[in-house]
């Protein structure tokens, strides 16, 4: 009788997942996790504006490069999207525990990270750059070694954070969790710099006119998986193929016109 009844309890128990399991899938919501505050690859802001998406369980909405990626990969699908805001680090366990089914949020498919998820094919590439003061003792540096001697940090948990290292003599300074963080110490003087994208670098110099973007022509060595950015998505799972059949109808004229779009419609671009 107890084995009987052990029985019933474990059939039951993997009804229950099983229907979990359909729910989840089949429930029309495409749920992706972001920072929602990386601009202009994604940003809060407090309307529908300019194409912007509700964020589950808030007032606010979430507009950017990653938005619009999302709302065509959802299209495609034939779901409805859903912003998830997470916490940078809270991403990857979020996807993991299936809070959210995809990560859109500029996230490198790095070695790591492909330990614990799988990612899509790349649907954007970028380079490293500076933000420095403007007028600054380093905004007219064209390598990165011009910046030997100087506080620089960048995000937490990132490769932008490890590359600081091929920089001789650099004050190498505790990583910051987000980049409002970081441009609140470059604007205090606590920083002279810090590592980010090309967009990212546009962004901060039109949220801030004393903050200059600095290119280099002897710039960081990195690999090509740490510049891309690709979707994260759980380990095997069948959206993998279907977002990369998506991702491949999207031209990379139609992915420079998104990102040009975004750069002007984030926030603090008006």
């Amino acid at each position: 009788m107890r084995r009987k009844v052990s029985l019933l309890i474990t059939f039951a128990l993997i009804s229950v997942m099983l229907l979990s399991g359909c729910s989840k899938k089949d429930d029309g919501i495409f749920r992706v996790g972001m920072e929602a505050a990386y601009p202009p690859f994604n940003w809060t802001q407090i309307d529908n504006s300019k194409g912007a998406v509700p964020i589950e369980g808030s007032a606010e909405f979430a507009g950017g490069y990653d938005v619009e990626i999302a709302k065509k990969i959802a299209d495609a699908l034939g779901q409805e999207l859903v912003i998830v805001k997470t916490e940078w680090d809270g991403l990857v366990p979020a996807l993991a525990s299936g809070k959210i089914d995809a990560i859109i949020a500029g996230m490198s498919p790095t070695a790591d990270r492909k330990e614990t998820i799988d990612f899509s094919d790349n649907y954007y590439k970028s380079e490293l750059i500076m933000v420095v003061k403007k007028g600054g003792a380093y905004e007219n540096a064209t390598s990165i070694q011009d910046f030997s001697g100087a506080k620089i940090t960048a995000q937490l948990n990132t490769f932008h954070y490890s590359v600081i290292d091929q920089i001789e003599g650099v004050q190498k300074q505790t990583a910051m969790d987000n980049f409002s963080a970081m441009r609140v110490a470059l604007e205090a003087g606590v920083i002279d710099g810090y590592v980010s994208e090309r967009p990212e670098g546009i962004s901060a110099q039109a949220a801030n006119e004393n903050f200059a973007m600095v290119e280099f022509t002897e710039g960081f060595s990195t690999s090509e998986d740490e510049t891309a950015i690709a979707v994260g998505i759980k380990k095997k799972s069948n959206l993998t193929d279907q977002i990369n059949e998506i991702l491949a109808g999207i031209s990379e004229e139609d992915r420079v016109s998104i990102m040009d779009a975004a750069i002007m419609n984030q926030p603090a671009a008006e």
